[in-house]
């Protein structure tokens, strides 16, 4: 019989976005977690990408972006966020100005590259990486090491949710954080505790959601 994920809901302190989490042995791609973070919602939803970007704006304004870099699906967030940094009324810096979207979609040998003919949107860039969840920190530090190949500067490092404070000295702006999940662990799959307890995995989780075993 398939497994059945229990989740609920995290609010945040402001906005109408929630963080959609289940407890249990889960297995990504780097680590293990017991806790899944659902975000499908948060990122197909236009009002609710619409409240994320609302949010992420108010740390944002002050920093100038000429590019976001969408990884983990958040287009419609960034697009949203692209509008309200860029629109006319707000104290923004990049008020009346154009900001550039990348999709993370190419990889060779399991690297991020970006065609040829985006190139310019990266070199001499403020660029804004932009995730759904952040928990080893792998998928961000090789973005970063991307950005900064193609001549770019990393402006900074948003998500809805971050295990991590910074990285590589830059701080990660999110929604949520370990504050709000104070008892969220990231393993190592060769040193995971709830496998060493003979706790079977519940599901197998990525950037597009979940497999339960």
């Amino acid at each position: 019989m398939e497994k059945k994920l229990n989740f609920y809901n995290i609010p945040t302190r402001t906005g109408e976005v929630a963080l959609r989490v289940a407890r249990g042995h889960f297995a990504t791609k780097n680590s293990h977690i017991n806790y899944f973070i659902d975000v499908t919602g948060t990122r197909c939803s236009l009002k609710q990408a619409e409240s994320v970007a609302t949010q992420l704006r108010a740390q944002l304004q002050s920093t100038m972006i000429n590019t976001i870099i969408c990884m983990d699906n958040t287009r419609v967030i960034g697009t949203c966020l692209a509008q309200q940094l860029t629109k006319g009324g707000y104290r923004s810096m990049n008020s009346g100005e154009d900001i550039y979207l990348l999709r993370d979609n190419v990889y060779v040998n399991g690297k991020l590259i970006f065609r040829d003919n985006t190139h310019d949107m990266l070199m001499g860039k403020n660029v804004l990486i932009l995730l759904a969840s952040i928990t080893t920190g792998g998928t961000v530090e090789q973005a970063m090491r991307t950005v900064r190949y193609y001549g770019g500067t990393v402006a900074g490092i948003a998500s809805i949710y971050s295990y991590l404070d910074q990285i590589d000295g830059v701080p990660i702006i999110s929604l949520f954080h370990t504050n709000d999940l104070a008892d969220y662990q990231s393993y190592s799959p060769d040193n995971c505790p709830l496998c060493a307890r003979g706790i079977e995995l519940d599901a197998i989780v990525d950037r597009y959601g979940y497999s339960t075993l």
